[in-house]
């Protein structure tokens, strides 16, 4: 099952993230910790317009984390980019 999740920044945006490698059968998880580390996953959002995607590195119970939390980590990747 593929794991998506809507979030939205202070600015207005909506983002859609999903793991890195969520849409290919039978990734094991050591080819995901490959990735992003152990212990972590790689997340790529992509906005519902006017930005462009960020990649995240994201503990593996990402889904569960609170939408300000990612939300927040979307913000500073953009920050990082910006720079």
């Amino acid at each position: 099952m593929t794991e998506e999740r809507t979030v939205t920044t202070r600015d207005g945006t909506a983002w859609t993230c999903l793991e890195a490698l969520a849409g290919l059968r039978d990734v094991p998880d050591a080819a995901k910790a490959k990735l992003a580390g152990d212990g972590s996953r790689a997340v790529v959002c992509t906005p519902s317009g006017g930005a462009h995607s960020v990649r995240l590195t994201l503990a593996e119970d990402w889904h569960a984390m609170p939408e300000a939390d990612l939300a927040a980590a979307i913000e500073a990747a953009l920050a990082r980019d910006d720079r």
